[in-house]
């Protein structure tokens, strides 16, 4: 099971900027130290009460979990909420994509301030793209290559739930369902991975190929009255 932390304030701080014009997002903290919003803490509770109600032989057996503190928090919060003892163990190659020298920066500010890597960006398409200091898609891929290879070795066909980001749950898609690079864009040009969101795959016998069973799913938020929040990266994702 993979979980899209709860709203954050960086995530309304981007809607902020972008609404306004700004080139510069105004973040309360470095994006590792970034907390949940209020809503993003209903939302995490949301989806703890809807875990709770999960029979023993669904729950997960362990939970693992960005070290990012809107992604810590929110999987905290879900284990508390839940009512659950399962261990949490955090790992860092769950973090989100690193921006390097485009962090903070909205698009109309890479546009103007760095022209050079915006037509770089557009050139190379996000999969590929990788700004100075930070990281592409495909090497947040190669640490995720890593973490389900530990994975595959520790749980000895556990269920896992794991919490991340935005980019993080798009990524495993990408590995766990063998998509190819267009196929993979075509996803992240169209669909915004929703805060507190759920998606599931399965593998019937405990070991080979994995089936996605759902996706994106959120329905737990709308049950409970709480504010389903839509906020996605730059939709401006392939190569031109």
């Amino acid at each position: 099971m993979l979980v899209r932390h709860g709203e954050s304030l960086g995530n309304l701080a981007a809607s902020a900027a972008g609404l306004s014009g700004a080139e510069v997002i105004d973040v309360p903290a470095r994006d590792a130290d970034v907390d949940l919003s209020p809503i993003g803490y209903q939302q995490a509770t949301a989806l703890g009460g809807s875990f709770s109600r999960l029979p023993p032989s669904q729950r997960p057996d362990v939970i693992w979990c960005s070290p990012y503190a809107r992604a810590h928090r929110t999987a905290e919060i879900i284990v508390e909420t839940a009512g659950w003892t399962v261990p949490l163990v955090v790992d860092e190659r769950l973090r989100d994509r690193e921006l390097g020298i485009l962090d903070t920066l909205t698009a109309k500010g890479v546009e103007l301030r760095l022209p050079e890597e915006a037509l770089r960006r557009r050139w190379l398409g996000k999969f590929y793209y990788r700004p100075p200091g930070g990281e592409s898609w495909t090497d947040v891929v190669l640490r995720l290559r890593s973490f389900l290879s530990d994975l595959e070795q520790l749980s000895g066909g556990e269920r896992v739930l794991v919490v991340g980001h935005d980019a993080v749950i798009l990524l495993f898609r990408y590995l766990l369902e063998g998509l190819s690079e267009q196929e993979l864009l075509d996803i992240a040009a169209t669909t915004s991975v929703l805060n507190a969101s759920l998606t599931r795959y399965v593998r019937t016998e405990g070991h080979g190929p994995w089936t996605l069973e759902s996706f994106n799913v959120a329905d737990h938020l709308l049950e409970q009255g709480v504010a389903l929040t839509e906020h996605g990266s730059d939709a401006d994702v392939r190569p031109r």
